[in-house]
């Protein structure tokens, strides 16, 4: 009989995959053993795996450029990394190895972009796409990096008043975007997204502020879906009433040469996952081309806002089976060494799904369990994998430790975990540790912050305020 953890894996996806694969009964991630990050680390574990980072963007840039390239686009691409998703120095450095863009959200943004500047990890070519809903920090940083000569850096208009506060603040001539308030998915809660100007008042907006403006340079269309880059009847809708937009503002506008695809690409949260990047890459640039062609207008340069898909595949964490809870005859509760709520949010705020996986037993028989953290939360537990409402481990065994992983969880957790601070019932936050190649491609490790210790937590509560 097929009883193994290995063969339930086996016989439900394809397996191995190209970054998860076995060395007898351990798992391997992008080659690398896991449990000997246990053996020298210790858990709870956090991990990013930086060269996935510039794998991911020179993925996106070589399906544009042979998306384009089929077709006779004749616009330019240009990848631009939103910072929202993972803010650390550590990923930036990474990702401006790679030639791209930068979209902020928020005033402390425009502090990061001065210091990449400042570094010279970005330079005066580099696009500062600036999005999100700006007051008076906001819109005084972001002029104060035009006033210093970032020519390059293009304020996206949220609402009306916008405009009149970067004229107030930014000396000469500048360049903006407009956001299209796009339609949401039908069964959300709402009609229309909060940001942005609705697509009917875009023309009218441009009539009266912008046309006869002398200061104000239009540049970009932002278009954004919240649910991401999907081959749905909903996206393809909005993609065509937005570049009924564009065209109609295009033939007002002599400016305007640019479009901002907002809303990413999905990420692998199972090994089932499948979703076919090439063909959704060559489709939105076909109907982008077809429409303009039709109106008789030049095609936009394309820009995108990839955060979660530059990010999250880089990401993950590792935790101990500390002890399973019998709660009745159905339900074992294998309780891990750390909190869902603390260490991986968005499985508890938004359902999300990450790729699950036991590091070591793969020989061993399963069982079905539930997952819970160490909170006294009721909603601190883990069962959300596609493909199963429960989870399906090695047999739990209290001589035989059980590791288990999640994997691309390097969009967000961080931020909205709130890194360095409190967590719910003082959960202390996981140590954090960096891995990359070196030219020759031998994995180094550097720890980038301990776990979080007592002191810590007591200095933040003002128990300690040396």
């Amino acid at each position: 009989m097929n009883t193994k953890y290995f063969d339930l894996i086996n016989q439900t996806f394809y397996f191995p995959q190209e970054e998860f694969t076995l060395n007898k009964d351990t798992l391997l991630f992008h080659n690398i053993d896991l449990m000997k990050l246990v053996e020298e680390y210790g858990t709870p574990l956090k991990f990013t795996y930086l060269p996935q980072i510039s794998s991911n963007i020179n993925k996106a840039k070589g399906w544009f450029r042979k998306g384009m390239e089929k077709i006779g686009y004749e616009g330019k691409y240009y990848y631009c990394y939103c910072t929202k998703s993972s803010h650390f120095e550590f990923i930036m450095n990474e990702a401006f190895k790679n030639n791209i863009h930068i979209e902020t959200s928020s005033a402390i943004d425009i502090n990061i972009v001065e210091k990449l500047l400042e570094n010279g990890k970005i330079n005066k070519n580099t696009y500062v796409v600036c999005n999100g809903f700006k007051r008076d920090a906001y819109v005084e940083n972001i002029a104060r990096l035009i006033n210093n000569g970032h020519n390059k850096t293009i304020p996206v208009i949220d609402n009306y008043e916008e405009l009149d506060l970067l004229q107030e603040q930014i000396k000469g001539k500048f360049k903006i975007g407009i956001r299209i308030a796009a339609e949401e998915e039908p069964k959300f809660e709402f009609y229309t997204s909060r940001l942005g100007i609705g697509y009917k008042d875009i023309v009218p907006f441009y009539r009266k502020q912008i046309q006869e403006n002398k200061k104000v340079e239009l540049k970009m269309l932002h278009f954004f879906i919240n649910t991401g880059i999907r081959d749905t009847a909903y996206y393809w809708n909005e993609l065509l009433k937005c570049m009924k937009v564009y065209i109609a503002l295009k033939k007002e506008c002599p400016t305007l040469d640019s479009l901002n695809i907002g809303g990413g690409f999905p990420i692998k949260n199972s090994l089932a996952f499948e979703y076919d990047y090439q063909y959704m890459v060559d489709e939105i640039l076909n109907q982008i081309k077809i429409a303009c062609d039709d109106a008789e207008v030049e095609v936009p340069h394309i820009f995108t806002e990839f955060g979660s898909f530059t990010v999250g595949e880089s990401g993950g964490a590792i935790y101990q089976v500390l002890y399973q809870k019998k709660q009745n005859d159905r339900e074992n509760w294998n309780m891990i060494d750390s909190s869902f709520i603390t260490t991986l949010p968005d499985t508890w705020a938004i359902n999300k799904r990450f790729v699950m996986l036991a590091v070591n037993r793969w020989n061993d028989t399963y069982e079905r369990v539930l997952l819970g953290g160490m909170t006294c939360d009721s909603d601190d537990y883990y069962n959300s994998e596609q493909h199963m409402n429960a989870v399906y481990l090695p047999k739990y065994n209290k001589e035989k430790p059980l590791y288990i992983g999640f994997f691309n969880t390097g969009a967000y957790q961080e931020t909205i975990g709130g890194f360095g601070g409190l967590h719910h019932c003082l959960i202390p936050q996981p140590k954090h540790i960096l891995i990359d190649r070196d030219e020759n491609g031998i994995i180094a490790t550097e720890v980038f912050s301990p776990q979080q210790t007592s002191d810590d937590v007591l200095k933040i509560l003002g128990y300690d305020k040396k």
